[in-house]
């Protein structure tokens, strides 16, 4: 049975890159374009991992990362920031949020379907 990952980014455009790669490597994909609309989406669907930026309207990764945490059946379901952010308060603050990866944009295709694939185990 296929994996369900949500991607959650402002930018259109990345969610279609992203998605696209995911879609490709067999997963199923959620998308949503900031943190609000993902936890509804989470909410409404049984997310796997999630891949998350961290500047975004309405709600920003980091909130969202630590109130998807609180929700019991999303306490360990793996959180990837995909960000630009390189800031180590945001990194620790995300560790904190129980994010378990941090990859810096431009991406690697490789390097993504790769932590997609260890976190998944």
């Amino acid at each position: 049975m296929s994996k369900t990952l949500l991607i959650v980014d402002d930018s259109a455009v990345m969610r279609m890159t992203v998605g696209a790669i995911l879609k490709e490597a067999n997963y199923t994909v959620v998308e949503a374009d900031n943190g609000q609309v993902a936890l509804e989406r989470a909410m409404a669907n049984a997310i796997d991992l999630i891949i998350c930026d961290v500047n975004m309207p309405v709600m920003d990764g980091l909130t969202f990362a630590r109130l998807i945490k609180e929700q019991p059946k999303y306490r360990f379901v793996p959180i990837i920031m995909l960000t630009t952010v390189t800031g180590q308060t945001e990194m620790e603050a995300g560790k904190a949020a129980g994010v378990k990866a941090w990859m810096i944009k431009p991406f690697d295709k490789t390097k993504l379907l790769g932590a997609v694939a260890k976190l998944l185990g």
